[in-house]
């Protein structure tokens, strides 16, 4: 998908019920094994604020996903059944983005095939009697991935020109949010170009340089 990154866009094995777990000490959890398909360059789980909370209570992504409201059809048809096995093709990353007491949950939503992102959430678990999550964050635009970055929201897109490969994007946007007023709010945005030079794109008589020359050696 991207042409770098440190953080790997995967295919996470999302059971119809999952166990809490004790978290490491960076604050920050990430369930999903790695795929062949290495997630947007924007999109680094790059060491964020230590969670408040010493527990991470897992949350059944699937679930999640298909009960709520805010999550189009195409994604929860995406979701419905795993793509191989019991793996679903969803990350789900736990960190601290809101300074609620409990961690955040990050969801990435991928296709089966290639790992090209369907949508990115982030839910905000409930304070209180209610108990449950709010969606507090949605984006489903194609080839979407949200991570975090030194503790806030890191949101990548990868930009496609007409006649570029899934493989090979022509770029990507990359935005940072902060939470503020009970919702993230966008404050740093900027672009890349990925260069697209290849052996391919030389010149034609190049080649028929470098014949005529070692002709005539």
């Amino acid at each position: 998908m991207s042409k770098g990154g440190a953080a790997t866009a995967g295919v996470a094995a999302v059971g119809l019920l999952l166990a809490g777990c004790t978290p490491g000490g960076e604050g920050i959890r990430k369930e999903g094994s790695a795929s062949h398909t290495p997630a947007p360059r924007g999109a680094m789980s790059a060491t964020p604020a230590p969670a408040p909370s010493t527990h991470y209570k897992k949350v059944n992504a699937v679930r999640l996903l298909t009960g709520d409201p805010k999550v189009s059809a195409d994604v929860k048809r995406a979701v419905a059944k795993p793509c191989a096995a019991h793996e679903y093709p969803i990350e789900v990353t736990y960190a601290s983005l809101t300074g609620n007491k409990s961690p955040d949950v990050i969801v990435n939503v991928m296709t089966c095939a290639d790992s090209v992102g369907l949508g990115a959430y982030v839910y905000r678990e409930r304070s209180g009697s209610r108990g449950g999550y709010d969606n507090v964050y949605a984006n489903e635009q194609p080839s979407v991935y949200a991570g975090v970055n030194k503790g806030e929201l890191e949101v990548s897109k990868q930009t496609y020109e007409p006649g570029d490969k899934v493989c090979c994007p022509s770029g990507e946007d990359v935005m940072t949010y902060r939470w503020a007023n009970d919702r993230f709010a966008e404050y740093d945005r900027y672009h890349t170009d990925y260069s697209k030079t290849t052996v391919d794109e030389a010149p034609d008589d190049a080649g028929a340089d470098i014949g005529a020359t070692a002709s005539e050696g």
